[in-house]
């Protein structure tokens, strides 16, 4: 039998958020075994493999291929560092490495848009919005889909797991490549809020800063709103001290949730502080503070839409993606905002190392 990859043990038992004790547990495997396993001092037999290959959701295969290194924590931006467990982080950080193991495949395959995100840690969060805004020749318009948006700028974008949902999303950088990971179990207006606050941290807490904290999360939030919210278009539309109804009337335009759009009329000086008070008493009452009634349908990945149907056009499907990254379908599909089930089926084999060509995307 070939040697266990250590790192790869280590990463699939983070990735179900267990500890050594936990997973000795749940397999019968001793405690002392596992970590023997995990510092590459002993070798597990065929049965125990299995066992944790069953236990642990992957293949005995993942535990055999190439070495994998952690994304360090210091490079994620995590929206409450310290109030979220560390065996919560260590799950999301090993979701997104398991992210990354697809978007290597598809960078080996496909010319995806070069990154164009600029880096500036030193400005202001509302300028800094507007930079941005007019770098990608958005003017005061609002935005019809983020993600689009964020991968038409090379961006990189995957959903999160389901029980990933505590770190809400976060982003990091692969090399040059700016990732972010976005839990979509959320309403439509949450994940694009989700979306700019992570394009945020990209632009404002780059290499020169660590890119969580309190301070970090609300330069983030404020980039957020000012990018979704431009001021120059949100004045211009007689929201003067906005009520209610007309806060939930005019979400829409810019496709946010009602809290969302009263906390920038707030901001940029359109409701008084009891003003604003009152509004978020109203929608809380509501309903508005958990949910968004009516609201918008999730956006989803065009990226890897087209990737999906450019494989399957290729001959290849979904299961054979997978097998060649070491993974189960339903681990890949946790990554890409549940595509597979409803963007491709079936597919026979095809030429897995061929280089597809570039994917035009449309914002």
């Amino acid at each position: 039998m070939d040697t266990l990859t250590t790192s790869r043990l280590i990463l699939a038992r983070k990735r179900r958020g267990l500890s050594l004790v936990k997973l000795a547990q749940a397999t019968g495997i001793s405690a002392r075994s596992l970590s023997a396993y995990e510092n590459g001092h002993q070798q597990p037999s065929l049965d125990n493999l299995r066992e944790l290959s069953k236990t642990l959701g992957f293949p005995v295969s993942f535990f055999f291929a190439s070495e994998l290194d952690e994304i360090p924590i210091e490079a994620i931006s995590f929206r409450a560092l310290s109030k979220t467990p560390a065996f919560r982080r260590d799950a999301a950080r090993s979701a997104g490495r398991i992210a990354l193991l697809l978007n290597d495949w598809i960078d080996e395959r496909f010319v995806l848009p070069s990154p164009d995100v600029p880096h500036l840690p030193k400005t202001d969060p509302e300028t800094a919005a507007e930079m941005v805004r007019a770098r990608w020749g958005l003017g005061q318009a609002p935005i019809a889909n983020m993600i689009h948006l964020l991968e038409a700028h090379g961006v990189r974008v995957y959903s999160l797991s389901a029980e990933c949902a505590d770190v809400d999303a976060f982003s990091t950088y692969r090399g040059k490549d700016p990732l972010v990971l976005l839990d979509v179990s959320k309403s439509g207006e949450r994940i694009r809020f989700d979306s700019a606050h992570e394009l945020g941290h990209l632009v404002l807490h780059s290499e020169h800063r660590e890119p969580h904290g309190p301070d970090a999360e609300q330069e983030a939030n404020r980039f957020a709103a000012a990018f979704l919210m431009p001021r120059g278009d949100v004045l211009s539309h007689s929201l003067q001290g906005a009520m209610t109804d007309r806060i939930i009337a005019w979400k829409s335009r810019w496709r946010v949730s009602a809290m969302a759009l009263a906390h920038r009329l707030h901001e940029v000086d359109l409701l008084t502080e009891w003003g604003y008070r009152s509004v978020c008493v109203n929608l809380s009452r509501m309903g508005y503070r958990s949910t968004e009634p009516d609201g918008i349908s999730p956006e989803t990945s065009q990226v890897l839409a087209k990737v999906f149907q450019a494989v399957r056009a290729d001959g290849q499907s979904p299961a054979e993606i997978a097998k060649e990254l070491h993974l189960h379908l339903p681990e890949l599909n946790r990554h890409v905002f549940g595509l597979i089930p409803t963007a491709i089926e079936g597919g026979a084999a095809g030429s897995a190392g061929r280089r597809q060509g570039r994917l035009t995307l449309v914002t």
